[in-house]
């Protein structure tokens, strides 16, 4: 009966059979209107667009079920699908010749040479860490080490990143209290050296705490596991912990919108963490790559069950079929599509040839490691769910990766650019000159992080050759000469003020710092914390800060082989208006020291030892921790130039293999006055220093392209003779227990150190 014929009887009203009809009609619409209203609804409030569910109608050519509708939703959220950012993410330079793996796996692979090669990952836990601080920065750090092992890579060093408000707020301290607990408990657990990181705090982290781990493995290059599931008939496995309701919504709803005063019911959204069992996982999936028992393997992360089945099928051309019955559960009743959107932490997904099955299985008993079969590759290229005997999702995995939505937001510079650009720079040099020094080395930007890293184990795994108090980290590989240096940075503050040169310093201060531990810098993974990005202000520095890291990657020939993207850092405050983060690019980097013997630290090693600056020093102090602490954020940030950051590194990395430089320090936050303190506090040696130009200006400006290095009295000719392409300035001599800098400064490296460790402990007791 077509509709036409219908409605002829609506308007005609036969007797009897039309008024039956008209009422059987109305209820079948009334009843569909109710559907569809119902199923956008649990739509919008899974954290899809209107625009988005009318799409995933379209391509099914019918409704989703609840189950599809709660995969697409986790698929298609931010956190997923990078649908705001992808196009920009293309400008990156993600090639040269030691990527073995670059972006699109759980982890870019870099080749270090002699059969080895390095994975490294960063990646955000920003939302979870703000709503339950401890939970959240615990399975940070749990999931960014699965993304290492996945890869079949053993995890031996892990930093991190944090942002939070001010210290005089008593939610800050609670964060940070929390986050480093979280942090400690996981790393020390499972036996994963946390090794190096940096924390800030600034009012416009107050709503929004960002939380980045990151994390480096070793492995042999040709035994790299990627998460491609192949060969149809082979087994779809889960290993690891039960699937319970903790995470639901993490990645579609907690992390794809704006914080409001209603994060704290976000609770149930953050997952509960067990490292005994990661750490199980650890051995049980290295042993099963040594045995060549996995075809393929993905961890469990954001999305959970729906990305490892969706990804793996999508990247493979294949299809997948998987009974959620055989799903081991920790809470009863569970609804399909909580099965597929819990992000229970510690589990795995692997492809495992059916011949295999059995000692797959043992490996797993051996480890203590639950596992389970709970479906099988298919060449249908569907992604198919089962729950009771009924197919509950059915739709082509393309759909879920492939075909999920882009945009491309508009772009304006925000109009608060305009006036901070127009507020001129205007400083008097201090009354007093210890005082001043004194109180930029108390700071809760620049004081030590004592307080924190001892919470963590550095030492566990015994290859740890350099950790805190240093510009990079630097861990041993046992068997061979060679070390990796590890560094993480962030120039938030920088980036509000220029998000361009603010990231291109951002990339230059991580390179710097590898550099100054005598190691050639290889490759970059990045996590790009921001605010609402369909905002045109927040689209804006977000698109100027991708110019900027490509522009600098390209020209230190450091390609992008993983990262993150973490948008809508932003938070709702009592007057109507929200707060987002300061554009905040965080830039993880890995280095190559070719042999320890060229291996240097900060600290000034003998008496008598010359203390030397290199580069330029110009007043720029816009963005400086100085001006901050006097009189505020504003200004332009210091310029990089390319050509002078290039050609200090050459000269330091040529000058530490010739073994002239003795000690290597960068000047960063603070300046040169923060890195005369640091020097001299790492092995307590004080120094007597006589700057002949503008002393506030040396003091306390921020140009890049600096170091502070040492070396022996008897290298002084060849030392200066290497420096033909950058500038060098004698400034005195390692000396004594003071530093005494033009008779205007005179401190007693007993008391600045005292200062120095205790200021951030200190601000935590405050009321």
């Amino acid at each position: 009966m077509d509709e036409k014929f219908l409605n002829l009887l609506l308007v005609t009203r036969v007797p009897g059979l039309g008024s039956r009809l008209s009422r059987s009609i109305i209820m079948q619409k009334t009843k569909e209107s109710k559907k569809q209203n119902n199923l956008l609804e649990k739509a919008l409030e899974l954290g899809l667009k209107e625009s988005e569910f009318e799409k995933i109608k379209e391509l099914l050519r019918r409704d989703p079920s609840i189950t599809e509708l709660a995969m697409y939703s986790v698929m298609w959220s931010e956190h997923c699908a990078y649908k705001h950012s992808r196009l920009e993410l293309k400008k990156l330079p993600t090639k040269s010749e030691r990527v073995l793996q670059g972006p699109g796996e759980n982890a870019g692979i870099i080749d270090i040479g002699d059969g080895l090669a390095v994975a490294i990952k960063v990646e955000s836990h920003n939302h979870p860490s703000a709503v339950e601080p401890f939970q959240g920065a615990a399975t940070g750090v749990g999931g960014i080490v699965r993304d290492i092992f996945t890869m079949g890579a053993r995890p031996v060093a892990s930093m991190n990143s944090l942002r939070f408000g001010k210290l005089k707020n008593a939610r800050q301290k609670y964060l940070l209290e929390g986050v480093v607990a979280g942090i400690g408990f996981y790393g020390n657990t499972i036996g994963v050296p946390t090794i190096g990181g940096e924390i800030y705090f600034e009012d416009a982290y107050e709503g929004n705490c960002l939380v980045n781990a990151m994390c480096i493995g070793l492995l042999e290059k040709d035994k790299i596991i990627k998460a491609q599931a192949k060969g149809a008939g082979n087994l779809v496995v889960l290993m690891g912990s039960k699937t319970g309701r903790d995470g639901i919504g993490g990645a579609s709803v907690l992390a794809s919108q704006e914080f409001d005063e209603s994060s704290a019911k976000k609770r149930p959204s953050v997952q509960v963490g067990d490292p005994f069992m990661e750490k199980l996982l650890i051995e049980a999936c290295l042993e099963l790559r040594d045995k060549e028992l996995i075809v393929a393997m993905q961890d469990f992360g954001a999305a959970g069950l729906t990305c490892s089945t969706c990804e793996m099928s999508s990247s493979g051309d294949v299809g997948m079929e998987v009974d959620l019955d055989k799903v081991p559960k920790r809470e009863e009743n569970m609804q399909p599509f909580e099965l597929m959107m819990s992000e229970s932490q510690e589990r795995m997904m692997a492809i495992v040839e059916p011949e295999k099955l059995d000692e797959f299985i043992k490996v797993c008993e051996k480890w203590q490691v639950p596992s389970s079969v709970i479906g099988e590759v298919k060449n249908h290229k569907k992604v198919r769910i089962y729950s009771q005997g009924k197919v509950v999702a059915d739709s082509p995995a393309l759909t879920y990766t492939e075909e999920s939505p882009i945009y491309k937001p508009k772009a304006k510079k925000p109009a608060y650019l305009d006036e901070l650009e127009k507020k001129e720079v205007k400083l008097g040099e201090p009354e007093d000159y210890n005082q001043a020094l004194i109180d930029l080395i108390s700071s809760e930007n620049i004081c030590s992080r004592r307080w924190v890293w001892q919470q963590y184990d550095y030492m566990v795994q015994t290859n740890t050759a350099l950790a805190y108090g240093a510009d990079a980290s630097v861990i041993r590989i046992k068997g061979t000469k060679k070390a990796l240096a590890v560094s993480i940075d962030g120039q938030g503050r920088y980036c509000y003020l220029d998000p361009f040169e603010g990231s291109k310093i951002t990339v230059a201060e991580a390179a710097r710092n590898l550099v100054m531990a005598g190691a050639k810098p290889l490759a970059v993974t990045d996590c790009l914390n921001f605010g609402n990005p369909e905002k045109e202000k927040i689209f804006w520095q977000f698109s100027k800060s991708i110019e900027g890291i490509a522009e600098a990657c390209k020209y230190f020939k450091v390609p992008v082989v993983s990262g993150n993207v973490s948008f809508y850092n932003e938070s709702s405050k009592a007057n109507g208006k929200s707060l987002a983060v300061f554009p905040t690019p965080v830039i993880g980097m890995v280095g190559l020291i070719e042999d320890l013997d060229h291996f240097t630290t900060i600290g000034f090693k003998d008496e008598g030892d010359l203390v030397y600056l290199l580069g330029e020093t110009l007043p720029e102090f816009g963005g400086s921790e100085y001006l901050r602490m006097v009189d505020g954020i504003y200004g332009k940030p210091p310029a990089l130039d390319f050509e002078k950051e290039a050609a200090l590194h050459e000269f330091c990395q040529r000058a530490i293999k010739q073994g002239i430089i003795k000690s290597a320090h960068d000047l960063s936050d603070g300046g040169l006055g923060v890195s005369l303190v640091e020097s001299a506090l790492a092995n307590n040696k004080g120094a007597d220093i006589e700057i002949k130009d503008d002393l506030f200006t040396h003091l306390f400006s921020e140009s890049q392209s600096r170091a502070l290095v040492t070396i022996s009295p008897e290298d002084e000719n060849r030392f200066e003779k290497l420096a033909d392409d950058i500038k060098i300035t004698k400034l005195g001599a390692v000396n004594g227990n003071k530093l005494e800098i033009n008779g205007k400064i005179g401190l007693a490296l007993d008391a600045i150190a005292d200062t120095y460790n205790s200021s951030l402990e200190k601000a935590l007791k405050k009321n």
